[in-house]
C-alpha cells in the first residue's frame, strides 16, 4: 500500500528543491539574479528553517530504569529464570501476576502502560528477535558509562568507572538550561547517588536530587512524609527507595512545573545484582506504573497536556545467552550491551513497537530529546545524531 507524504512534509520537499534551485542559479548567474530574488532566498532559507524546526513539544522527561533487560520488555517473563528455586521465590506471586504462555501477553502485565499506551500512541525500539536493534556505545555496559552516553551522547572511553567523579562532558540537561526559554526550568531526581557528578550538578547549575538526599526548603505535608519515610525506612536494596524518588519528583514537578526533567529508578538493577528475579520484575511493573501516573498528570495539566514528550530507557541490558549471567552486567557479560527505549509524544507518529530491521544507539538519544524542543545539541564532541522517525 503507497502511503502519501503529509502536507508539510510536501512543502518540506518544495521548499528544500526551490531552495536549491535558486541557490544553483546564484553560483551560476550570480550578476543576472535581482536584489528582489536575493531576498526571496533569503526569506525561503528562513522559511525552511522554521518549517524544520515546528514542533508541539515544549516539555521533555526522560526517564531511566536501570539495567532492565529488553528480553523482558518484549518477551515478557523467561520462564528458565521463573522456575529457577535459585532466582524465584515467590514463583506462585510471579504467575499469578505476571506469567502467561503468551509472551505478548506476560509484556503487558509487567508493563501495562508500556504496551497498551506508549506502544499504541508512540513507539518501542529494541526487538532484536524483530531484528531491531539498540546497542550502547561505549565499551564498559555499566551504569557511569552508560548514564554519560544517554545524557552527553558521547561515549567517552575516560568514563570507566561508577565512582563519584565531576563529568567533564556536558549534558544535554545543561545545554537546554543555557538556553534562555529553559534557564532554570531543568531538573532532575534519582535514586543513584552519582548523578550528581554525572550531571555535574555544580558546574551545570541544574538541581539535582538523589540518594538519601532530603528536600529542603518550603515543603508540601507530602515532602514533609516522604524526607521522614526516608530517614527512618532505608531501602536495603537501593540508595532509596524507588517510590521514595517519583514521589518526590512529583511534588517537584507539582511546584516548579519544569520543561526537561530527568528521572532515574534504580531497583530493577540492584534486585537482579541480588538474583531476586521476582522482585526485579516486580520493581520493572512499578516503574510502568509511575510512568504512567506522570503521563495521566501531564495530560490532565493544561500546561502539559499535548505538549510533552516521555523518553522511557535504561542504561545497559543483563547477560542472557548463559542465564546465570542475568545478574550482572559489564564486559564480562556478552551480551549487556543490548538495550531498548520507548518514545511517546505530541509529535511522535504512532508506530508502536518497532518490527522493521534497524541499528539504533544509546549516543541518540541526548540530540533526539533536545530536536524535539527544536535545538541542535552540541557539546563540542562527536555525539551520536538525532533518531530519524520519532518525530513527524
Amino acid at each position: 500500500m503507497n502511503i502519501l507524504p503529509s502536507a508539510s512534509t510536501m512543502i518540506k520537499l518544495m521548499v528544500s528543491d526551490y531552495v536549491f534551485q535558486i541557490r544553483k542559479a546564484l553560483l551560476v548567474f550570480p550578476q543576472k539574479l535581482s536584489n528582489a530574488l536575493i531576498l526571496t532566498v533569503f526569506a525561503l532559507l528562513f522559511f525552511q528553517q522554521e518549517i524544520y524546526a515546528q514542533h508541539k513539544t515544549e516539555h521533555v522527561f526522560l526517564i531511566t530504569t536501570d539495567g532492565f533487560r529488553w528480553q523482558e520488555v518484549f518477551g515478557g517473563v523467561d520462564s528458565v529464570l521463573l522456575n529457577s528455586k535459585e532466582y524465584t521465590k515467590n514463583k506462585d506471586r510471579v504467575k499469578q501476576n505476571f506469567w502467561s504462555d503468551s509472551a505478548e501477553i506476560s509484556r503487558k502485565k509487567i508493563m501495562p502502560f508500556v504496551w497498551n499506551t506508549m506502544a499504541k500512541q508512540g513507539q518501542l525500539y529494541g526487538n532484536r528477535w524483530a531484528g531491531n536493534k539498540v546497542n550502547v556505545k561505549n565499551p564498559y555496559w555499566f551504569s557511569y558509562p552508560g548514564y554519560n552516553e544517554i545524557l552527553t551522547g558521547y561515549a567517552d572511553d575516560k568514563v570507566n568507572s561508577n565512582d563519584k567523579i565531576l563529568n567533564e562532558n556536558v549534558t544535554v540537561l545543561e545545554f537546554l538550561n543555557t538556553q534562555p526559554k529553559y534557564k532554570g526550568k531543568v531538573a532532575a531526581y534519582a535514586t543513584w547517588d552519582v548523578f550528581p557528578y554525572i550531571i555535574n550538578e555544580k558546574r551545570s547549575g541544574i538541581s539535582v536530587n538523589s540518594g538519601k538526599e532530603l528536600v529542603e526548603g518550603n515543603l508540601t505535608e507530602k515532602e514533609k512524609i516522604l524526607n521522614e519515610i526516608q530517614s527512618t525506612y532505608p531501602s536495603l536494596a537501593s540508595d532509596r527507595h524507588d517510590f521514595i524518588t517519583y514521589y518526590l519528583a512529583k511534588e517537584y514537578i507539582k511546584k516548579n512545573d519544569p520543561s526537561v526533567f530527568f528521572l532515574s529508578f534504580d531497583e530493577t538493577d540492584e534486585f537482579a545484582h541480588e538474583a531476586k528475579y521476582d522482585e526485579y520484575l516486580f520493581a520493572a511493573n512499578t516503574v510502568d506504573k509511575f510512568v504512567g501516573d506522570l503521563w495521566n498528570y501531564c495530560q490532565s495539566n493544561p500546561k502539559y497536556k499535548d505538549k510533552t514528550t516521555i523518553i522511557l530507557t535504561t542504561d545497559h541490558g543483563r547477560g542472557n545467552k548463559i542465564k546465570s549471567q542475568w545478574t550482572s552486567h559489564g564486559q564480562k557479560v556478552p551480551d549487556c550491551y543490548e538495550i531498548w527505549f520507548g518514545v511517546i509524544g505530541p509529535d511522535t507518529p504512532a508506530l508502536g513497537e518497532i518490527k522493521t530491521e534497524g541499528q539504533y544507539f544509546q549516543n541518540q538519544i541526548a540530540k533526539t530529546l533536545a530536536k524535539f524542543l527544536g535545538y541542535d545539541f552540541q557539546n563540542g564532541k562527536e555525539i551520536g545524531e538525532a533518531v530519524k522517525g520519532v518525530m513527524k
